[in-house]
């Protein structure tokens, strides 16, 4: 009789002792969620001040600001949706995207870009265009430069876009967005890419890109500096995380 009492309050024990560790890791989940969306909520309503106080004078900043505006937008949906702490995360990387348009209007317009900006390892593992290009593809007229222009009024602030990155820089045209879009690259992408990026410095080859792999992955695999598929250079740091810009999803 009293070894069945001793195992009846044991279990109980347990049992308390269990509700009790339950209820305190749910109670800490439910504080990080709160304290993420509250981050979250002050990325998004920074962003929300700029986009509304902006007003842009040329294309190329109009066009920045009219992507800030559709960040700002995707963000303030996905924070309503948000229940967990990757999604409020998402919420912050997609208002961060968004200023980082706000920054290349302001910078369009010869203005002060403003304060600086959190890094995000995917970004920096894209690269960055440093020099003007200006190629033809197909018949179809490509351009990319380091700073805006009448012929390159299209900012991207560099990331990974449908698993393979994409530099940082000003171009011609989105020609990203049909990737973001369907989630995966068409044919004829490897080509341009490698007829805009060719031997440019701290951006990954076109073989390297069409594997997905970021800018010197490449030349870490294999021994050497990254190369393309024309055997040109095209090295790089690598770094960071796995972040797509896809997950945004607007």
């Amino acid at each position: 009789m009293n070894e069945l009492l001793i195992g009846v309050v044991a279990f109980v024990a347990l049992v308390v002792a269990w509700v009790y560790l339950s209820g305190q890791r749910r109670n800490r989940r439910e504080r990080e969620l709160e304290d993420a969306k509250a981050e979250a909520r002050r990325w998004v309503e920074r962003l929300g001040g700029q986009v509304l106080s902006l007003t842009g004078t040329d294309i190329a900043s109009q066009q920045a600001i009219s992507d800030a505006s559709e960040r700002y937008t995707a963000a303030g949906a996905q924070l309503e949706r948000a229940e967990s702490l990757h999604q409020a995360r998402l919420v912050t990387d997609t208002a961060v995207e968004g200023l980082y348009y706000v920054r290349a209007a302001r910078t369009a317009m010869g203005m002060d870009p403003g304060p600086a900006l959190p890094d995000e390892a995917e970004r920096a593992r894209a690269g960055a265009v440093t020099e003007t290009r200006d190629v033809e593809v197909e018949g179809h007229r490509y351009a990319a430069a380091p700073g805006p222009g009448e012929d390159t009024p299209h900012y991207f602030p560099g990331g990974r876009v449908a698993g393979r990155p994409v530099p940082a820089g000003w171009y011609s045209e989105p020609w990203w967005k049909p990737a973001l879009t369907a989630g995966a690259w068409g044919m004829g992408s490897v080509l341009l890419f490698s007829a805009l990026f060719s031997g440019m410095g701290g951006i990954p080859g076109a073989q390297a890109w069409e594997a997905g792999y970021d800018a010197g992955q490449e030349g870490a695999l294999d021994g050497g500096s990254g190369s393309d598929a024309g055997g040109e250079p095209g090295g790089g740091e690598p770094g960071g995380s796995g972040f797509d810009i896809g997950d945004i999803g607007f």
